[in-house]
């Protein structure tokens, strides 16, 4: 197959659904993935309405056997893999204690196991396509940890170190790793959400602006290598904020955003 070919989890809603649309609409090859069986035959729907390409699967991004058949699967029919999508991901918000233990662990089932589990059955398939990418949602809740996204934050946190590591090991391999960062995007992962942080800065993003983050960061391939990009205004200036600012501004500020004290 010539056209390029993207590989993209949690892809029935949100922004693995507008991903995978502009992917799509821009010649690539979609592999759409998710539980959802129902959310898939109408992504599918659409892009072969607007006279793109598309293949579907279920997947359970949390189970390594999921991840090896599909990717085989999706393999088999395009010959290369050029771009890796880790998206798919879960949520709950509140005081930390107030949340049941196992909500804790499905969080890190999906949003860290998942992402290990993907990219390590992905390799072969990475390693063998000149110039492929993977693409790790991260979120500025991993900038430092957020009151209320506990466990959400720290599995975010994590994703970052994993994809720095990857994209320092792999690029032997002619692999890039990298992150995408967007702060609250108006998707159903946040119905129900209501945060101190959410009701202090907003819900500025579309998942569309994201799907159009993910786009230009896979784009930019220059002599100084970049693996993290901040999507929107806030994003952008928390992470400056955090890279550059004392340590007890940065928590200060967090002590503002979220009213904890």
């Amino acid at each position: 197959m010539d056209e390029p070919a993207i590989f993209v989890t949690g892809a029935a809603a949100g922004i693995g659904r507008a991903t995978a649309l502009l992917f799509a609409a821009r010649g690539y090859h979609v592999g759409a993935y998710d539980l959802d069986e129902v959310g898939l035959e109408r992504l599918a729907a659409e892009i072969k309405a607007a006279g793109g390409s598309v293949a579907t699967g279920v997947l359970d991004v949390t189970d390594p056997a999921q991840w090896a058949a599909r990717l085989a699967e999706f393999h088999s029919g395009t010959g290369r893999l050029d771009v890796l999508v880790n998206n798919a991901g879960v949520l709950r918000a509140g005081p930390f204690e107030s949340i049941d233990i196992a909500a804790h662990r499905r969080i890190v089932a999906v949003n860290l196991d998942g992402v290990l589990a993907g990219t390590h059955a992905a390799f072969d398939y990475l390693r063998d396509t000149p110039g492929a990418q993977v693409v790790n949602l991260c979120s500025a809740s991993a900038i430092y940890g957020q009151a209320e996204l506990a466990s959400y934050g720290a599995t975010k946190a994590a994703v970052r170190n994993l994809t720095e590591a990857l994209d320092l090991e792999w690029r032997r391999h002619d692999i890039r790793v990298l992150a995408v960062w967007p702060l609250f995007v108006a998707t159903g992962m946040l119905d129900g959400v209501h945060t101190a942080s959410t009701r202090s800065l907003g819900v500025r993003l579309t998942v569309d602006d994201v799907a159009a983050g993910i786009w230009d960061a896979t784009r930019r391939r220059g002599l100084l290598p970049r693996v993290h990009y901040s999507i929107g205004a806030q994003a952008k200036l928390l992470a400056a904020a955090g890279k550059y600012a004392p340590g007890w501004v940065v928590r200060t500020a967090n002590l503002i955003i979220t009213r904890s004290r």
